[in-house]
């Protein structure tokens, strides 16, 4: 059995893989829709990889100092929110570029920080179990999500699968603050500080 916390940790990213499956392999489309051409949308997904690729190093690193992987990957994925409805006002390349090193920011915050968190919260018994698990659910829900993005837009709007997709996002940010409530700010530290006097 997962823990409660890898449990929230897997529905939380299973959340945000149906937001981002949502698009899928409609990205070409509407990169054509904004008169992007196939170098438009290869220098999308470049600069995407570039971002995150050099950030997650960095990530990776300072994520190692105590409590800021809960951190990290509650900002990651509120950035990763921001950035989806940002999707909305993207009419030309050069926005869809902005678009995509914000969302490849928000990778490099959220993915180690993901995976490092996960593990924690596993015990040895079930590791494998576990991470087959969590690679099962995200690889289903993409198709899911896929096909669900694609009746979105063939019967409705880009606009609304857009909405869609960073009201999921949202969810998936709500859903980590629930777990981590209290490791931020004062207030948290307050808590913690009362409640060890009371134990003394």
């Amino acid at each position: 059995m997962l823990s409660f916390k890898a449990k929230v940790l897997l529905y939380a990213n299973n959340l945000a893989m149906l937001g981002e499956g949502l698009f899928g392999p409609l990205y070409a489309v509407f990169a054509e829709q904004i008169g992007g051409s196939v170098l438009d949308v290869t220098w999308a997904w470049a600069v995407y990889l570039v971002v995150s690729g050099i950030t997650i190093v960095f990530v990776g690193a300072y994520s190692d100092r105590p409590g800021w992987k809960k951190k990290m990957l509650l900002v990651g994925y509120a950035v990763s929110a921001l950035f989806t409805f940002l999707y909305l006002f993207v009419d030309t390349p050069m926005k869809l570029y902005i678009v995509e090193g914000g969302l490849g920011f928000a990778a490099a915050l959220s993915t180690p920080t993901w995976y490092a968190l996960y593990s924690k919260y596993q015990t040895e018994e079930e590791r494998g179990w576990s991470w087959g698990i969590a690679q099962g659910q995200s690889k289903l829900l993409l198709a899911l999500a896929m096909v669900i993005g694609g009746f979105v837009v063939s019967y409705y709007s880009f606009f609304a699968l857009f909405t869609a997709m960073g009201i999921i996002q949202v969810m998936a940010t709500i859903v980590l603050f629930g777990l981590f409530k209290g490791t931020f700010g004062s207030r948290g530290e307050k808590i913690k500080k009362s409640t060890k006097k009371k134990i003394v």
